[in-house]
């Protein structure tokens, strides 16, 4: 019996492979009421012969680590979309965001009671990762929790 090979879309997760490092900006929010900088560090590496990219990732202020996380992602190809499982150190359950490549951005989002998510990985410049994450009450009106340029070290 022939065992299931990756698709072009599970080879497309390792273009964020690597360590990646960088400047974080967090804007005031609920979690954050007066927002700031921060270092960000995100390793990601693919797994599970590669069918998922794993991902850890901790956050860096003032010599403290404050936020930590880890991340599942793979390809549904039933959903067609990417789906990433999001586990952190805020003790809250997983949260799952699904999304799709549009060139080189990746826009992957979750909504839920209360708040919406949609976290964004732009892979245009040449060793660097930009990322964004948005938060919403409703779905509609949508404002910047942080901004992030990381590099690969």
């Amino acid at each position: 019996m022939d065992m299931p090979r990756p698709t072009e879309h599970h080879r497309r997760l390792e273009t964020l492979a690597g360590r990646w490092q960088g400047s974080e900006t967090m804007y005031p929010s609920q979690w954050d009421p007066e927002g700031g900088t921060a270092t960000g560090r995100n390793e990601m590496r693919p797994g599970l012969d590669g069918f998922a990219l794993i991902s850890e990732y901790e956050q860096e202020r003032d010599g403290v680590i404050t936020f930590r996380g880890h991340g599942v992602m793979t390809y549904d190809p039933d959903e067609q979309a990417y789906v990433l499982h999001w586990f952190d150190s805020l003790g809250s359950p997983p949260e799952v965001f699904r999304g799709n490549f549009d060139g080189d951005l990746l826009t992957l989002s979750h909504g839920g009671p209360g708040m919406h998510a949609r976290l964004t990985y732009d892979l245009g410049t040449e060793e660097t990762l930009r990322t964004r994450m948005e938060l919403s009450a409703d779905g509609a009106e949508w404002a910047t929790f942080f901004e992030a340029a990381y590099e690969r070290v």
